[in-house]
């Protein structure tokens, strides 16, 4: 009888669509989270606003877009060679000021690892980088 229930079971895993996983973001929500940062920043046209642009971030150091004014903390990260990739952006975007204690960015940051993972596949999207 045991090896009857086993056979049912395995038959019926192998039925059953397995669903992919990943660990990608959805770029069309991570869009609508954008929309906390569109007050500071834009990811199509290199303007700075409150916060420097985004065109090219992916592969960035930080504090480096020309004509935007940056904290000395955030120089100091770019001195030290801080780059800007999913494994940087996400720590920074969930807590801004844990990352880097001094930065400008007064934004509390993004708790939900979801809204991280959807906003940092909008940005290589939008951004028109690749990592």
């Amino acid at each position: 009888m045991g090896k009857v229930i086993q056979a049912a079971i395995a038959l019926m895993l192998a039925a059953t669509p397995v669903m992919a996983q990943s660990d990608e973001g959805d770029p069309a929500k991570g869009e609508k989270v954008f929309k906390k940062c569109k007050a500071c920043h834009v990811v199509d046209k290199e303007k700075n606003k409150v916060g420097p642009h985004l065109v090219n971030l992916f592969g960035r150091t930080a504090a480096s877009v020309k004509g935007y004014k940056y904290s000395s903390a955030m120089k100091a990260k770019g001195a030290e060679g801080l780059v800007w990739k999913a494994e940087t952006l996400d720590p920074y975007l969930k807590k801004p000021r844990g990352y880097i204690a001094k930065t400008k960015m007064a934004f509390p940051g993004l708790k939900k690892e979801s809204d991280r993972k959807n906003i940092l596949a909008y940005l290589k999207k939008a951004t028109k980088t690749a990592e």
